[in-house]
C-alpha cells in the first residue's frame, strides 16, 4: 500500500507546475482535494474556485462550498449558468452530462481568460475514468481542463485518504451528483422538477437525521424512487411519514418505491436499451 504522504506530495508536486489555477469546484471530496492541493502548492493568492450556480445545485451544497473556500483563503467565483436553456441538457438524453459540463467549462474558460488564469482543473479521479459512461469527462477534456487526480492514478480511495491526511472536513462526505442526475433519461429537466427533488431529499434527510448517509430521490416520471442506505430501507418502508414527505414535496400521488442506494442506477435503462 502506497503511503498517503507520498501520494499527497506527488499531487502537490504535480500542481506546483500549473501556474495560476482556476478549479472547477463542486464542493465534493474530489474537487476539494484539488482545490486544497492547488492552494498548498501555489499559494491561495494564485488559486481560485468556480462553482456554477443553477437549479441543479442544492442550496446547502453552495453554502458548504463557500465555507470551504473561505477556510482556504481562496477567491470563490459563483457565476449563474443557464444549462436549462441548452436543448441537449433540457431534453435529458444520454449525453445530458456532456452539455452540463460544456456550460461549466465554457464559463470557467471565459473567467480564466478575463482574470488571467493559465490552468483550469477538475476533480476527475482515476475511478471516474474507468467507471464507464461519463460524457462529462469528454466535454471537459475538449475544453482543455486538466485532471491532476486522474493523471496521477489517484482513485476515490486515495483521494479520501489525502483529504483525511490534510484534515479536510469533506474527507468522508458522500458523493453528491447534481440534481439533474435524479431525473430519468428522456424526461425533460425543468427548474420545477429539480426544486421538488431538492425539497423531497431535504424532507427525508430531516426525518432520519444523522442516521442517513446516502440519499437519492429519483424522478421516474410516472413514479418516484427513494434510494437510501441499506440498513434504513425497511425502516423507511414501514414509516408512512417518509412517503408522505416525498409527496408533499411535489410528487403528489406518484407511487413511491424505496430501495437500496446505488450510485449511477439511472444508467440501468441505458444499458437495457443498448444506448
Amino acid at each position: 500500500m502506497v503511503d498517503v504522504v507520498v501520494l499527497s506530495d506527488e499531487l502537490l508536486a504535480e500542481m506546483a507546475g500549473y501556474g495560476r489555477t482556476l478549479v472547477a469546484f463542486s464542493g465534493g471530496v474530489d474537487s476539494s482535494v484539488v482545490l486544497a492541493a492547488a492552494a498548498r502548492a501555489l499559494g491561495p493568492d494564485r488559486v481560485a474556485a468556480v462553482t456554477a450556480v443553477s437549479a441543479s445545485l442544492p442550496a446547502a451544497e453552495l453554502d458548504a462550498a463557500r465555507e470551504f473556500c473561505a477556510d482556504l483563503g481562496v477567491t470563490h467565483h459563483t457565476p449563474a449558468t443557464s444549462e436549462l436553456e441548452v436543448p441537449g441538457y433540457r431534453e435529458n438524453g444520454p449525453q445530458r452530462c456532456y452539455f452540463c459540463k460544456s456550460v461549466l467549462l465554457d464559463t470557467a474558460n471565459a473567467l480564466a481568460d478575463h482574470l488571467g488564469f493559465s490552468t483550469i482543473t477538475t476533480g476527475t479521479n482515476a475511478s471516474d475514468v474507468v467507471a464507464g459512461f461519463r460524457p462529462g469527462i469528454r466535454a471537459a477534456s475538449e475544453r482543455g481542463a486538466r485532471t491532476p487526480l486522474a493523471d496521477l492514478g489517484l482513485d476515490k480511495e486515495a483521494v479520501r485518504a489525502i483529504a483525511r491526511h490534510w484534515d479536510l472536513p469533506v474527507w468522508d462526505k458522500p458523493a453528491a451528483a447534481c440534481m439533474a442526475s435524479r431525473v430519468a433519461y428522456g424526461i425533460e429537466v425543468t427548474s420545477a422538477r429539480l426544486a421538488r427533488i431538492e425539497r423531497a431529499e431535504t424532507a427525508v434527510r430531516a426525518l432520519f437525521g444523522g442516521a442517513l448517509r446516502d440519499l437519492r430521490v429519483r424522478d421516474l416520471g410516472d413514479a418516484v424512487r427513494l434510494e437510501i442506505d441499506s440498513d434504513l430501507v425497511e425502516r423507511a418502508r414501514d414509516d408512512h411519514a417518509v412517503s408522505a414527505a416525498i409527496r408533499e414535496a411535489g410528487f403528489a400521488a406518484a407511487p413511491v418505491h424505496i430501495e437500496v442506494f446505488r450510485s449511477g442506477s439511472m444508467n440501468d435503462r441505458l444499458a437495457a436499451s443498448g444506448r
